[in-house]
């Protein structure tokens, strides 16, 4: 037999492997094992267990074939555990330790106050959390102080085994591993995981070779079974600097979007956070939908309680925040802010053109003021440059009918109202 005839050496099996598989796989995967020879069994150790499993799946059948030509069995074996990444590439050992160590203080989805918007974000990271899901990876979107970051962690406390990384530092890791030859290691580390998790992944736009490691990890953990959670400030076919297979990637599995906190939401994250009930129910319309900022709002009056020894009245409130809450809206700071938005001027506005766009504007200011306030239709038409009753009744019921074919104007009109009221 021909197996009789090769002898059985680490380096001729190593030449073997490599030239069955291309170079990307030899580097990533491959080479990292430890080769070697016992009782005519080719031992291969691997850091962790997702490492065996991988390999086993994918590069099994061609290691048996291979180890055979050399009269050997085959074995995959996971390495002791050390407290560190490490790994052996050439006789080299490479070690990997992330600078900034995930926070392992439990959070819990209770912390996370959904609205009814959010209830299937909610519910799609709870079932991450308990593996029982099929989709991966789960791409959480919003606004900044929406809530990406804490329903991340709520996932991260949950699990049984998670890597929690943000954006930017998997970008200075990946870094530092290229530049300390610590790159098997790292690869190791984000593998060795049930979920993983990405915060802002916008971080990684423009960055190539980042791009295609982090890619790769994705579709990795993916045909192992494991679970991948990313957030974003905005949806994947929406982030600039990726290119469309990285957005196509990104969008493969499942994409929610999580809605600022409103009215209600606010209310309940104030008196959470200890400030009195009728303070927290006469601001809570005057602070941005926020996360972050309702959280300034709470730490600021709990300060003051506890450093001037007195309860935060109303009174005390508005002094104290003077600097954050939103001024009591008038009409014409309505007009004025709308006709910003809609990229107008408010003069126009008020003025006689009957340019298409400038109409469309100053119809879509009456609509939201009908629906955001209690004017009346002839009050808005003062507001608007003194428009009479029947025009705006007119402008209103234009809208409406092109609301009914228009969704994005539909959207828009109702975003706008919701920030007037």
């Amino acid at each position: 037999m021909q197996v009789a005839t090769i002898k059985a050496d680490v380096t001729a099996i190593k030449d073997m492997i490599a030239g069955q598989v291309d170079f990307a796989a030899w580097t990533s995967w491959l080479a990292p094992l430890n080769f070697e020879i016992s009782d005519n069994v080719l031992v291969l150790s691997a850091l962790n267990q997702f490492s065996v499993d991988y390999i086993s799946s994918v590069y099994g059948a061609m290691l048996k074939d291979v180890a055979g030509q050399f009269g050997l069995d085959v074995k995959l074996v996971v390495r002791a555990n050390t407290s560190v990444s490490s790994i052996a590439n050439d006789n080299n050992m490479q070690v990997y330790s992330p600078v900034n160590e995930t926070n392992n203080s439990a959070v819990a989805f209770d912390s996370f106050i959904a609205s009814e918007e959010n209830a299937f974000v909610l519910s799609a990271a709870k079932k991450v959390a308990a593996e029982q899901v099929a989709f991966s990876p789960l791409f959480i979107y919003g606004p900044a102080g929406c809530g990406k970051t804490l329903l991340a962690e709520c996932i991260a406390s949950a699990s049984t085994k998670a890597v929690f990384m943000s954006g930017g530092q998997f970008v200075s890791d990946f870094a530092r591993a290229l530049r300390e030859r610590s790159i098997f290691a790292f690869k190791d580390y984000c593998r060795n995981c049930d979920t993983f998790i990405l915060d802002d992944v916008q971080a990684l736009a423009g960055k190539t070779a980042t791009m295609e490691e982090f890619l790769q990890l994705i579709m990795d953990l993916r045909a192992a079974g494991k679970n991948v959670v990313l957030t974003s400030c905005c949806a994947p076919n929406s982030l600039t600097g990726f290119d469309r297979r990285a957005q196509s990637v990104l969008a493969s599995g499942l994409v929610a979007d999580v809605v600022a906190p409103n009215a209600n939401v606010k209310r309940k994250m104030l008196i959470r956070a200890g400030v009195n009930m009728d303070v927290a129910d006469a601001i809570a319309n005057r602070i941005a939908n926020d996360g972050h900022m309702i959280n300034g709002v709470a730490n600021k009056i709990k300060t003051y309680a506890e450093l001037m020894g007195t309860n935060v009245t109303l009174d005390v409130a508005e002094h104290l925040l003077s600097d954050t809450l939103e001024k009591f809206k008038t009409p014409i700071a309505m007009v004025k802010s709308l006709s910003e938005k809609l990229g107008v001027a408010y003069d126009a506005i008020c003025g006689t053109s009957r340019a298409r766009a400038l109409v469309l504007a100053r119809q879509i200011i009456m609509i939201v003021l009908k629906n955001a306030t209690r004017l009346s239709l002839a009050e808005i038409g003062q507001y608007v440059g003194n428009r009479d009753h029947a025009t705006v009744m007119y402008s209103i019921r234009q809208i409406e009918k092109l609301q009914k074919t228009d969704l994005v104007l539909s959207a828009q009109i109702s975003q706008l109202i919701a920030e007037c009221k």
